[in-house]
């Protein structure tokens, strides 16, 4: 069985980062959160050398805008097609985020893709329960995105909207595999799955 990763990606010492995994063999998601003043990338790192993945969602931009790598067609110094189409901030505004997300990408032996939870979320209509409105509203948007017969996953803890964001670069990550997903963006700038 192949095992998944969704990882939402914070600040490198801000105990933000959180890795969600599943094993392929059982419904139950795994949360592991980063600490504070540690570094999130060793901790990943560190992490995923432990786990059996194949796929790994990172919610962060992987790419640059392709004005800076030449690619015929891109225009814009600040957004990807990507970024514009799902109102994403710019990788550029984003800038060591975005440097520290594509150098962990290049560690990874896995698949690793682009992931937007915000996009996953709008996908289920989790906004409508309360997405990242308040922590109460947490078990009420699990409810909405593991309906029955949706995806076969259990979530036994959930304490803070960095760790629902890893779940939902998770499901996308699932919908990846399963060739389930949608895309947004250009093939060759950067693609965002969902």
């Amino acid at each position: 069985m192949e095992g998944i990763v969704g990882i939402d990606y914070g600040s490198k010492l801000a105990g933000t980062t959180v890795i969600a995994y599943n094993n392929g063999f059982d419904k139950r998601i795994q949360l592991f959160q980063s600490q504070k003043n540690k570094c999130a990338d060793s901790f990943i790192l560190d992490k995923l050398s432990d786990l059996n993945s194949t796929t790994i969602g990172i919610d962060a931009p992987l790419s640059l805008p392709g004005v800076y790598t030449g690619i015929q067609g891109c225009s814009d110094f600040h957004y990807r097609k990507c970024d514009q189409e799902t109102n994403a901030m710019s990788p550029m505004f984003l800038g060591g985020l975005t440097a520290r997300a594509m150098k962990l990408k290049s560690q990874l032996t896995p698949r690793v893709i682009e992931v937007y939870p915000k996009q996953v979320a709008l996908t289920f209509d989790l906004h409508e329960h309360g997405y990242k409105k308040t922590l109460s509203s947490i078990p009420l948007c699990l409810r909405e995105l593991f309906k029955p017969s949706r995806f076969p996953f259990e979530v036994f803890q959930c304490e803070n909207w960095h760790q629902f964001d890893a779940i939902l670069a998770l499901v996308a990550s699932y919908r990846f595999q399963r060739n389930m997903a949608e895309s947004i963006g250009d093939v060759n700038e950067g693609i965002i799955y969902f």
